[in-house]
């Protein structure tokens, strides 16, 4: 086994404390450290001022140069990669074409899989920068079984920041060269830690949105308007295009009812949104598609696990029942609210991550 002065990391940096902190941990650790990040913005807008850093927008410069100035005074080299293209066919075009289906999808899985975890990498050995191992400021663990010979991917010790539901769409082959150094400690700990390795963005605040300023540029042109319905098809206002809503929405719906109206459901197909009563959100069952086996190549029989069906919600009891190896059924212990398709949905055995998927739809 290599020793640490002789394994090479490759750290993809943010700019933000987290992925700092874990390029300083694997530095004081003694392994070979270097800095990647990736370029993605391609400056298509308009975005609103006065929002906080998304993953993409105009603050990306300033993200970069914050990762810069972190490997300036770590003493590691830094590499910048132009993934702009991948990541508006791997991301971009595929959360507007969700959208655009009646679907509400999460793109954080898909990048970190896709562009993150594989097109920067292959960016990067192609510059001819070696490395053992690649890192980031993920909050969680990564184990090998050695009975299974699998790849385990385990929550992060502070379960008020843990990120395994972001990272659920890895490989086995993605995992088997994955480090993530912050896993083992609190958000508390990491700030501290900035402030001991000299790192001046202990104090910046976290990135809250996927775009800056919302997603309306992306789509504009591309959808159109449509009737806002009940669910008996009675029309009570138009809508301004069915990417702009996703199930639970309660505002900026543009009608008055004696009740509050939330949407439900939409019809793609109609060009329709659906709306109802809170009580109408509530499901029991789903159908999760596209799954992605980390613990285990499969289930063989029904199985109860805990599902998380956005990042935000907590771990739900469900008896869960293979259709076959891509599509799983989902049987909840207890209703849950605004089960929502297209949304990445996780299956827990305790700490540990069995696979991920997508919803395909809910059982209302």
């Amino acid at each position: 086994m290599l020793k640490r002065d002789k394994i090479k990391v490759a750290v993809g940096m943010s700019g933000g404390v987290d992925s700092s902190v874990a390029a300083a941990l694997l530095k004081q650790d003694g392994y070979q450290v270097s800095g990647i990040t990736m370029r993605i913005w391609d400056g298509e807008g308009p975005l609103r001022d006065g929002v906080r850093h998304g993953c993409y927008g105009p603050g990306e410069a300033e993200d970069i140069e914050d990762a810069r100035e972190v490997a300036r005074t770590l003493g590691i080299d830094f590499h910048i990669f132009d993934l702009r293209r991948e990541y508006r066919t791997e991301v971009l075009d595929y959360f507007c074409g969700e959208y655009l289906s009646g679907r509400t999808p999460n793109p954080c899985p898909r990048c970190n899989s896709r562009v993150k975890f594989a097109a920067l990498l292959k960016k990067a050995q192609e510059s001819g920068i070696e490395f053992d191992y690649f890192a980031t400021g993920h909050y969680a663990r990564v184990e090998y079984e050695q009975n299974q010979r699998r790849y385990l991917l385990k929550k992060a010790r502070d379960l008020s920041k843990e990120q395994t539901y972001f990272i659920s769409s890895l490989s086995q082959s993605q995992l088997a060269c994955s480090l993530f150094p912050i896993g083992n400690y609190t958000k508390a700990e990491v700030k501290k830690m900035a402030a001991d390795f000299g790192l001046k963005v202990g104090g910046k605040p976290e990135s809250q949105d996927f775009i800056e300023g919302g997603y309306s540029s992306l789509i504009a042109g591309r959808a159109q308007p449509g009737p806002i319905m009940d669910k008996k098809s009675h029309i009570l206002g138009e809508h301004q295009g069915i990417p702009f809503y996703t199930i639970g929405q309660r505002r900026r719906l543009g009608i008055s009812a004696k009740e509050p109206l939330y949407v439900t459901d939409i019809d793609c197909g109609r060009n329709a949104v659906i709306v109802g009563s809170k009580e109408e959100l509530y499901g029991d069952e789903l159908i999760a598609s596209g799954l992605n086996w980390i613990a285990v190549d499969g289930l063989k029989q029904p199985t109860r696990l805990k599902a998380k069906i956005r990042y935000a919600h907590r771990e739900a009891e469900a008896m869960v029942t293979p259709l076959d190896n891509e599509r799983l059924y989902v049987k909840f212990t207890e209703t849950q609210l605004a089960i929502t398709p297209g949304q990445t949905v996780v299956f827990y055995d305790g700490d540990m991550v069995v696979c991920g998927g997508r919803i395909e739809r809910d059982g209302r």
